[in-house]
């Protein structure tokens, strides 16, 4: 009897085994589809030129990964059965008909991820405009000549960032913070070319009250 049952249970698990690894090997697979890629202009375009085309799509064809394109992406994946996350990983991209090489992005998804966590730590409790907003100062100082040239110069420049200085730049990112990082490298800036933000109700530097200010969004000010 006693053999009959080990038997039956060496049975059970051969058969379960293969499911559960399925299983896993697909969440895994799935969880693929959800690496955050930060698309080019060139390739934003491309992805609203083709939902537009199929009906998925109402917006401008503007290079611009906003708000708009994002649900048009979501729509599309619902309707071909992928997983809805908003985001052209490779999944998405194959059933646009069209290819994100990783090896080219690699640096672009360092720096994605890099500004999502300076988003974050700096504007999480700010409206998704203004956490936008954020990065693209970022991204200003990175083309201005006044600051160093590379994100991670730009953020890691001395005392240029509070949350870098108290360590709240180690914070993990939450999915928000990627969206408004990727939509300022796709090119939105709220701003108008601002390189300098600041809350007025805690700021104690003077040197920045004279700075022009561009646009007041929540609680920061921005600056050129």
């Amino acid at each position: 009897m006693k053999k009959r049952i080990v038997a039956c249970i060496f049975a059970l698990a051969f058969i379960f085994i293969p499911i559960v690894t399925g299983l896993v090997m697909n969440y895994i697979t799935e969880s693929v589809e959800a690496v955050e890629v930060a698309l080019t202009s060139s390739q934003t375009r491309t992805v609203q030129t083709k939902l537009k085309r199929w009906g998925y799509y109402t917006g401008k064809v503007d290079g611009i990964y906003g708000n708009l394109t994002r649900k048009a992406v979501r729509y599309f994946q619902q309707k071909n059965g992928l997983a809805v996350d908003g985001i052209v990983g490779p999944k998405t991209a194959k059933a646009l008909g069209m290819s994100i090489s990783t090896d080219d992005s690699s640096t672009s998804n360092n720096d994605l991820y890099l500004l999502a966590k300076c988003v974050y730590a700096e504007a999480r409790g700010e409206s998704y405009v203004g956490q936008v907003a954020v990065a693209a100062v970022i991204l200003n100082r990175v083309k201005s000549s006044e600051f160093p040239n590379t994100i991670a110069g730009v953020i890691y420049q001395p005392w240029a960032f509070t949350a870098v200085n108290d360590g709240q730049i180690n914070l993990e990112p939450n999915q928000t913070a990627y969206n408004a990082a990727r939509d300022a490298l796709n090119g939105w800036d709220p701003t108008y070319g601002a390189l300098f933000y600041y809350n007025p109700a805690t700021a104690t530097n003077k040197w920045i009250w004279s700075k022009k200010t561009t646009v007041t969004i929540g609680k920061h000010v921005f600056a050129i």
